[in-house]
């Protein structure tokens, strides 16, 4: 049985496919205030601004190609069983061929009702247009998780945690929860790869291994590390 390969990945392994991080060290994503359009409240006071926004990410996203750091994580699937939690609301990791990637935050590929987050849509081309209605007569919204709303595959994702026989944290600050709180239902005496330039504050866990590079190198000092390891 092949041993369980358990990654969160954050906004640094997309960073170098090109995509801007969710909120820069400004307080701006592509240069609007997130509460202006990652909020319930703001889809409420301006939907077209809103749908417009996402409109433009979604099509960044579609020209985006994913990075080596993906490619590997779909490579390790040859020999261990690869769970991904991501908290991007990028397609790359399916894109570069992982089987296995539960979305905390949605995929901007798709529209939801506007009523119900669980009914959702693949999106014919990169727009989402004003009018365009589910099957409940509600416009549809981009699939992303705002600000203010529930992470409803948060459960999911710590019942995986918990599983880990080896979990990889790829290119996150741990500073957005839920999704932070993940690293808590690891297993104590599981190994824990951390992949970021800047290593989060992870002193109170135990078994912690930093490599403390971006995405790309780091995985592929990983996969090095796993190999001798076998």
């Amino acid at each position: 049985m092949k041993s369980k390969l358990i990654v969160l990945t954050g906004a640094g392994i997309s960073a170098e496919s090109g995509l801007k991080t969710f909120r820069d060290s400004d307080g701006l994503w592509e240069g609007y205030n997130v509460y202006d359009v990652a909020t319930p409240e703001a889809w409420e006071r301006n939907p077209e601004l809103v749908q417009e926004f996402y409109n433009e990410r979604r099509k960044q996203v579609l020209a985006a190609q994913p990075n080596q750091a993906h490619q590997i994580l779909a490579e390790l699937e040859k020999d261990f069983d690869v769970e991904i939690i991501t908290q991007n609301i990028d397609d790359l990791h399916e894109r570069a061929g992982s089987s296995k990637v539960t979305h905390l935050h949605g995929v901007i590929t798709r529209s939801q009702s506007d009523l119900r987050s669980n009914l959702t849509y693949p999106i014919e081309g990169s727009e989402i247009k004003m009018g365009e209605l589910c099957e409940l007569g509600s416009q549809l919204r981009p699939h992303v998780v705002w600000f203010g709303e529930a992470v409803p595959m948060i459960e999911v994702a710590a019942i995986l945690c918990k599983q880990a026989d080896i979990f990889v944290l790829i290119g996150t600050s741990l500073a957005v929860y839920p999704a932070a709180g993940l690293i808590d239902f690891v297993p104590s005496v599981v190994d824990k790869y951390i992949i970021d330039p800047k290593t989060p504050d992870v002193k109170r866990y135990k078994n912690v291994i930093n490599i403390e590079k971006n995405a790309v190198e780091g995985m592929a000092e990983l996969k090095a590390i796993l190999a001798n390891a076998r």
